[in-house]
């Protein structure tokens, strides 16, 4: 029987954390409802072969190309294969698997107006969030993030780059047509494009934990990277919706489509 949900896993090198994230989704709460897709971007260890062992799909690139070109070619296996919801998080273990239903129900849930969330982004910085420590750097990169994104859309996002996000297949859609997907750090830069082409974006609390083996793709000085390649990355988003205007908007994927199921 079609299940309604893929779980999307981009994976680079964590054959150390990988068994226990899938130990957490195999459960039967969880995998009666999705199926697992690990996006492995030609990791040197033993990633791939932990996942096929354990019968999950995955897809391995033969070269790395990127956390963003590895979800984008899930979205893509997410609509060919005809899955209503998608949700994606990591395979380090920092995202925990009891999020899944709470995202895929929020999914299901509509708002006072009868409209349905197109994404739904796990926050680890909502006011009901449990505590997770960020580093002062971190930090500073998200409050910045969230000005932007504040004072390009008037919207509030906690946490604009939470990899732990459930879409719609309206924004599966989206994503897997886009053209201009950051193959590097889909983050804050996605969230602004959604928002200012009309998709329905809701935050809610999420259970985050510390990785316990291998590094992040964000440790050390890359912070420092990621936040002039965001800046200019959101620029760029605002000159295609505001000067160019060549974005489509929500409807062109797709009018309420949860509705109808």
């Amino acid at each position: 029987m079609q299940k309604k949900v893929l779980i999307i896993i981009p994976a680079y090198n964590e054959e150390k954390n990988i068994p226990k994230v899938l130990d957490q989704l195999e459960q039967p709460e969880i995998a009666d409802i999705a199926d697992i897709l690990v996006m492995n971007d030609a990791s040197s260890d033993n990633t791939n072969w932990i996942v096929k062992r354990r019968h999950h799909a995955v897809v391995t690139h033969v070269f790395n190309l990127g956390y963003g070109s590895a979800l984008q070619l899930g979205y893509k296996y997410a609509i060919r294969c005809n899955y209503s919801y998608v949700i994606q998080m990591d395979a380090d273990g920092q995202h925990d698997a009891g999020n899944i239903l709470k995202i895929y129900n929020a999914l299901k849930t509509p708002d006072e107006n009868g409209n349905y969330p197109d994404i739904v982004l796990g926050s680890r910085y909502l006011t009901d969030s449990p505590h997770f420590e960020t580093s002062a750097l971190k930090n500073f990169a998200y409050l910045l993030f969230r000005k932007i994104i504040k004072a390009a859309t008037k919207r509030t996002i906690m946490d604009p780059t939470t990899g732990l996000q459930g879409l719609s297949r309206r924004a599966t859609l989206c994503y897997s047509k886009f053209g201009n997907f950051d193959d590097k750090y889909p983050d804050a830069n996605m969230i602004t494009n959604m928002l200012l082409s009309g998709f329905n974006i809701v935050e809610i609390p999420a259970v985050m934990h510390n990785r316990e083996y291998g590094k992040s793709m964000h440790s050390g000085l890359k912070p420092i990277w990621y936040m002039f390649h965001m800046f200019f990355s959101i620029l760029s988003v605002l000159v295609r919706h505001k000067i160019l205007k060549i974005v489509p908007h929500a409807e062109s994927y797709g009018n309420d489509i949860q509705k109808k199921k």
